[in-house]
C-alpha cells in the first residue's frame, strides 16, 4: 500500500515584511513565540512585561532593536505594530485583548482563550466590529502527529470518524512550587485544553453531547492539584476518550488512535516526538514518517496560519470564535470532575482554572 500524500506541514506568512509585530508577555513560553517569528523573517519591534528584566532579556537575546516597555497600553500606542501576540496569564489577558483590538491591532492570544465564555464572545464581536482578527495559539493542531491527523480527517483519508483515542504517560512535577501548581485543574485545564481542541476539531460539525470526566490525586502526591485525569466526550455518533498520568509517570510516552469508517490511524511514541504514524485501511497498512517537532512547528503553525489569514484577509483556522467550541468541552470537563456527572458542553460557561 503506497501512503496517501498528506500536507502537515506548517506554512510561512507570503509577505513576512508587511508584518511588524508586538509581544506582550516575556514568561518562559514567549520563548517560543519569538523562536517561530525569527525563523520567518519577521520582524518584533516592541517588547512588553512588567517584569522590565524578563522582557530585556528576551529582546537581547532574539530582537536587540526592540522597544521594550512595562505598560502594555504604551506598545499598543505605537502605530508601526499591525500584531500584538499576548502571552500573558488568562486571568489578566482579556483586558489586554480588549485594549490590542481598541488600538486597532490584529491579535494572536495565548490559550486558554479566556475563563469566561460571555466574555470571550464579547471579544469576538469586539474583533468583529474593528474588522479585526483575533486569534488563539491552539499550537498543538501544528505538532507533526496532529497536523497529520487533521489533514487526514479533513482529506476525507478515514472516511467518518468513529473514536478518536488520546493517552499520555509523562511527569509534569516541573510546576511543583510555581504559580501553576496553584490552578486546581492544571491538567484538565491550562495542559488538557491542547487535546479538548484537538477533539473538537477531529470531530468538526458534530455537536458534543455530554462530556463525563475524572480527576484525582496520585498516590502520595505531595502536589496541590489532581495530577491524574481522564475525559470521555460523547459526539452523538462519536466517541473521544483522553488519559492523562502526569505525576511521575517513567518512561513518558503517548498514544493516539483515531477510527474512521475507511481507516484507522495510530500511533505510539515518545512524549511530543511521534516520528510517524501508521495508516491501515482496507487495501492494507502503511507508515506515515513524520518530519518537524511540536517544539517549534506548533507556535510557526499558528502565527503562520494568522498572518496568512491577515494576508489573505480571510477567517484564520484558529479563530477565536471557534476557540470556544473547545473552551465548552473544557469546561465541562473541569465541572464533571468536581460534580461527578456527565456536563453538556456549553452550560459551564465560566470557571477559575
Amino acid at each position: 500500500m503506497r501512503a496517501p500524500k498528506i500536507d502537515y506541514l506548517p506554512r510561512g506568512p507570503r509577505f513576512p515584511k508587511r508584518h511588524k509585530l508586538g509581544l506582550i508577555g516575556c514568561g518562559g513560553i514567549s520563548r517560543h513565540h519569538l523562536i517561530a517569528a525569527k525563523s520567518f523573517g519577521l520582524e518584533v519591534v516592541a517588547l512588553a512585561d512588567i517584569n522590565q528584566a524578563a522582557a530585556q532579556s528576551r529582546r537581547d537575546e532574539f530582537y536587540p532593536q526592540a522597544e521594550i516597555y512595562a505598560d502594555h497600553r504604551e506598545l499598543l500606542a505605537r502605530p508601526d505594530i499591525t500584531v500584538v501576540e499576548i502571552a500573558t496569564h488568562t486571568s489578566v489577558r482579556s483586558a489586554q485583548i480588549r485594549d490590542a483590538l481598541n488600538a486597532g491591532k490584529h491579535v494572536l492570544s495565548q490559550k486558554p482563550f479566556t475563563f469566561d465564555l460571555a466574555e470571550g464572545r464579547r471579544l469576538v464581536a469586539l474583533a468583529k466590529r474593528k474588522g479585526l482578527h483575533l486569534g488563539v495559539n491552539q499550537n498543538a493542531r501544528w505538532a507533526p502527529q496532529f497536523s497529520a491527523l487533521l489533514a487526514a480527517v479533513r482529506g476525507g483519508v478515514l472516511g467518518e470518524i468513529h473514536t478518536l483515542d488520546m493517552i499520555l504517560q509523562w511527569d509534569h512535577t516541573w510546576c511543583r512550587g510555581s504559580p501553576y501548581e496553584n490552578l486546581h485543574h492544571l491538567v484538565l485545564s491550562d495542559f488538557a485544553i491542547h487535546w479538548f481542541d484537538i477533539a473538537a476539531c477531529v470531530f468538526a460539525g458534530r455537536t458534543a453531547r455530554s462530556v463525563f470526566a475524572n480527576s484525582v490525586d496520585a498516590p502520595k502526591q505531595d502536589m496541590k492539584p489532581p495530577m491524574l485525569a481522564n475525559a470521555v466526550i460523547n459526539f452523538g455518533t462519536g466517541l473521544a476518550t483522553l488519559g492523562f498520568s502526569a505525576y511521575q509517570s517513567f518512561g513518558p510516552k503517548e498514544y493516539l488512535c483515531c477510527v474512521g469508517s475507511k481507516g484507522t490511524l495510530r500511533g505510539l511514541g515518545d512524549l511530543y516526538t511521534l516520528k510517524s504514524l501508521e495508516l491501515t485501511t482496507a487495501k492494507g497498512a502503511v507508515k506515515i514518517p513524520l518530519e518537524g517537532a511540536w517544539f517549534p512547528d506548533g507556535f510557526r503553525g499558528t502565527l503562520g496560519e494568522f498572518l496568512r489569514a491577515i494576508e489573505e484577509n480571510r477567517e484564520p483556522t484558529i479563530n477565536a470564535r471557534d476557540n470556544l467550541r473547545s473552551l465548552e468541552l473544557c469546561f465541562a470537563a473541569m465541572a464533571s470532575a468536581d460534580t461527578g456527572r456527565a456536563i453538556k458542553p456549553g452550560t459551564v460557561t465560566r470557571v477559575t482554572g
